[in-house]
């Protein structure tokens, strides 16, 4: 539970494949027309201090449920009742069925107040704010209504505009995490077979991982005396694609803007072939797992737990080699290789805000100003300390409260704190509103927590940058993009397995690029071109 539960949040923020891939639904609002910014005027609202409204007010949210406890009942939602004098009624649904609840409720108008842990594609913010369903956020926040907000995208431009779409409004909130830095989860060693190899110092180039993995393959590292090492496992390559792209100089397998401002589409570039003629290496070698392409996440992990596995992706490298996080500290990160591209490696780093928004106002509302108020408190440290770990006293006591500092206390009823924590808040498994400070967690890191940012402080920021900012496309670049995508993923995939297990030579590469661009490879890079133009120019 735990492992899905951390790489589910980390999937939802996954900016480029929601921006392109995402479709447009269907649901105007009952006049057809775009919703205008009003002056907010409602009364009775204070815009400081608590509660947000001295009458009670009642509300309808609509989210997605983990299905660990009752909302109603939950501490924390009753805390920020008490606290903002603002009552919600819950119309929840299954995390995986959630996006079809979504879909139908847009669809039939009958809407709720507000939509928390929204999902809001890039695509759904554009077409549900454009037909009127969504109302903008921009005159509450700059109104006075959403102080901590303001302050936010005041101090960082970046925020603002990347949450802005094509017709100057702001429909839905980000969940903002300045100091993130994995966009997809990593790749590890295996720290077992780098002590029985002698190794000291990590693979620098790719030549030197090849030989790394040939001496897997051919040294019995995991001392049984058998030939069954894997050196390098996968599942459909999609673990590992865009950690092992970067080794190429390539920032994601779709689309990227490198340092100059140029916006590439990868799966055509000589980077990419590189790649791939890589990975056929590999493969011819039985270097890289033959059953990559059949076998599930689970048999791949049965692999590690049998000690088989030298080099894996996974959140942590303990979900999939076994042991905890103490035993996972001799799991070096990987430090990504540098190829014949010039200018490798580099990595495609989060870029510190979720891509689909996790809040936001329907036109049905009749509080926007107390419901921006209610909102706002959760940029704030003390509400993503209610939220995300409940009211002190339950799990948590400060130690210093000036600093922020906390320490954990005994889980009530003994067993695991994070399956109790969903108990007690909605902040579960899902991607929520909010803003992630260090202090959040100040006297609560472990020492492997530490040691998880220093693997990245030194492995992967010097090298990282965000592959594509949260831009925006407008509605008919939007469709273009999504119907050329639609096609190319199916081809590239398909191709992309055929040249990596020798199915498909590589001589063959000049004519897989001109099929790409019959197919409209280089329109997707003039699309996502101008769209960059377009949000580099905002605000300058």
């Amino acid at each position: 539970m735990k492992r899905v539960r951390k790489k589910s949040a980390v999937l939802l923020s996954l900016i480029l494949s929601a921006s392109m891939l995402a479709a447009c639904g269907t649901s105007p609002s009952e006049s057809g027309e775009t919703a205008e910014p009003g002056t907010p005027e409602e009364t009775g609202v204070k815009k400081e201090g608590f509660p947000i409204v001295d009458e009670p007010i009642t509300m309808t949210m609509m989210s997605q449920d983990a299905g660990v406890a009752d909302w109603s009942n939950m501490p924390v939602l009753q805390e920020a009742e008490k606290l903002t004098n603002i009552k919600f009624e819950y119309q929840l649904t299954p995390i995986d069925s959630f996006a079809t609840k979504k879909n139908l409720v847009f669809a039939s108008g009958d809407l709720p107040d507000v939509l928390y842990a929204a999902d809001l594609t890039p695509a759904e913010q554009v077409t549900y704010g454009t037909q009127g369903s969504l109302i903008p956020l921009e005159p509450y926040i700059d109104g006075g209504y959403a102080p901590n907000i303001k302050k936010l995208f005041d101090e960082n431009p970046d925020i603002r505009k990347s949450f802005t779409t094509p017709d100057g409004h702001i429909y839905a909130l980000p969940f903002i995490d300045s100091a993130a830095v994995w966009y997809r989860s990593p790749m590890w060693y295996n720290g077992k077979m780098l002590e029985a190899l002698g190794v000291d110092k990590l693979p620098g180039t790719t030549e030197e991982l090849y030989e790394f993995l040939k001496r897997v393959k051919t040294e019995d590292p995991n001392g049984n005396g058998q030939a069954d090492e894997i050196p390098l496992t996968s599942v459909k390559l999609d673990d590992l694609r865009m950690y092992f792209l970067g080794f190429w100089g390539i920032y994601d397998p779709v689309v990227y803007v490198d340092k100059q401002d140029q916006v590439f589409y990868s799966p055509m570039q000589e980077g990419y072939k590189g790649y791939l003629e890589f990975m056929n290496r590999l493969w011819e070698e039985e270097l890289l797992d033959h059953e990559t392409f059949s076998q599930t996440p689970e048999q791949k992990k049965a692999k590690g737990e049998n000690n088989q596995i030298a080099v894996f992706n996974d959140y942590y490298s303990y979900f999939t080699l076994g042991g905890d996080p103490n035993d996972a500290m001799n799991n070096p990160l990987m430090t990504p290789v540098a190829s014949e591209i010039e200018g490798s490696p580099v990595y495609g780093m989060h870029p510190g805000l979720s891509a689909n928004g996790t809040f936001a106002i329907t036109s049905v509302n009749e509080h926007p100003e107390a419901t921006m108020r209610w909102i706002d408190y959760l940029y704030t440290i003390e509400g993503q300390t209610l939220f995300n770990q409940g009211p002190e006293g339950t799990l948590w006591k400060y130690t210093n409260k000036d600093t922020y500092e906390k320490e954990w206390l005994p889980v009530p009823g003994g067993g695991d704190r994070e399956e109790y924590r969903g108990t007690i808040t909605p902040n579960f498994g899902m991607l929520t509103p909010g803003y992630n400070t260090p202090e959040l967690t100040n006297g609560l890191r472990t020492e492997f927590d530490d040691w998880i940012n220093k693997e990245n402080e030194e492995k992967l920021v010097p090298i990282g940058k965000a592959p594509f900012p949260n831009a925006y496309l407008n509605n008919e670049q939007q469709d273009e993009a999504s119907a050329l995508l639609s096609d190319l993923n199916t081809y590239v995939t398909q191709m992309e397995a055929k040249f990596v297990t020798g199915e498909e030579p590589m001589s063959n590469w000049d004519s897989y690029v001109e099929q790409v661009k019959k197919m409209g490879g280089d329109r997707i890079q003039e699309i996502y071109q101008e769209v960059y133009d377009t949000w580099n120019a905002a605000g300058q």
